[in-house]
């Protein structure tokens, strides 16, 4: 038993063994985890504890109501979920708290996440779900992080761009990824850019990785880089943005209708009410940025970013 085991620890450790129900027996690993002292000497216990709270997530779904999902698979919500990936304390929680309301825990220990956090970044008027990951480490992934993946709609990888192990730390999650058949991501973070020498890690990374991702420096603790990287993340998304205005009234630039690229003035229809797509006769289209003002377009016509419809049924 490693030393220095605090009062707290052995308190959720007696309440592990008195645990008669799953949520219990969760409960109580959760803070045996977190009151436990982060140190090589506690490595072994700190995977031990990490397995038996993943197999009691395990059961208690099992046991659970049969209409409830699973804890890792985070509903959809905004224009579109983006995972967080990476390997241990490469910063994906930092990134999580600096972009969105979410408060992951945070620590310099390795493994502070061991659940998906979801959190809302907004990008102009566009809400997108950002979800903080577990690590892919060869240490230890967790079990359930294939299927919790395969939900999302875009990967991000997340490095420590000071990291000396970033090369077989990236490999390997490419090789995880290919075992589990999941597309890799286009767009590489390289955090922690606030550190000195970064500047030069940052470019070896950059002239390795060249082409196989867009990789992006930035720092969770400056903010720099961040508004790029929103930015980015919403063109990956590949959603358009359209509002909608009432005939002979002005535009309200409030939050917009979030529709796939591609989408038709139809489907812009069909989001604002089933009603407006079943008697559409037409729409008049504006642009927000001038022309087009007031051009008849039909229901099929392809809609862009940014532009105004106004239906007629």
């Amino acid at each position: 038993m490693p030393a220095n085991l605090g009062p707290d620890y052995l308190a959720a450790e007696e309440a592990f063994r008195q645990a008669e129900t799953p949520s219990e027996r969760i409960d109580a690993l959760e803070k045996m985890f977190a009151a436990l002292p982060k140190h090589k000497g506690t490595e072994k216990l700190q995977a031990d504890i990490r397995r038996r709270l993943s197999q009691a997530r395990k059961d208690s779904q099992k046991k659970g109501a049969s209409h409830a999902p699973p804890f890792y698979l985070i509903h959809k919500e905004g224009a579109g979920q983006v995972a967080l990936i990476g390997p241990a304390n490469s910063g994906k929680s930092s990134l999580v708290c600096a972009l969105t309301n979410a408060r992951p825990e945070v620590a310099e220990y390795p493994f502070t996440t061991h659940a998906p956090t979801p959190g809302m970044m907004i990008y102009q008027n566009v809400p997108i779900q950002l979800v903080d990951h577990p690590p892919i480490a060869a240490d230890f992934t967790e079990p359930w992080m294939p299927q919790a993946l395969r939900t999302a709609d875009e990967l991000v990888l997340v490095v420590d761009v000071d990291d000396p192990d970033d090369l077989s730390e990236i490999d390997f999650v490419e090789q995880k990824l290919t075992e589990w058949r999941i597309p890799p991501p286009r767009l590489m973070l390289a955090n922690k850019m606030d550190q000195p020498g970064s500047d030069g890690d940052f470019e070896a990374l950059d002239e390795l990785y060249r082409g196989k991702y867009t990789c992006l420096p930035v720092s969770a603790r400056t903010g720099d880089g961040l508004d790029l990287f929103a930015k980015l993340t919403f063109d990956l998304l590949a959603v358009v943005r359209v509002y909608t205005k009432a005939p002979g009234k002005h535009t309200e630039f409030g939050t917009p209708f979030v529709l796939k690229r591609g989408a038709t003035v139809i489907d812009a229809a069909r989001a604002v009410h089933k009603d407006f797509a079943e008697h559409l006769k037409f729409a008049r289209l504006f642009r927000r940025s001038g022309g087009h003002d007031g051009l008849m377009v039909d229901r099929h016509h392809v809609v862009e970013d940014e532009d105004i419809l106004e239906f007629h049924i």
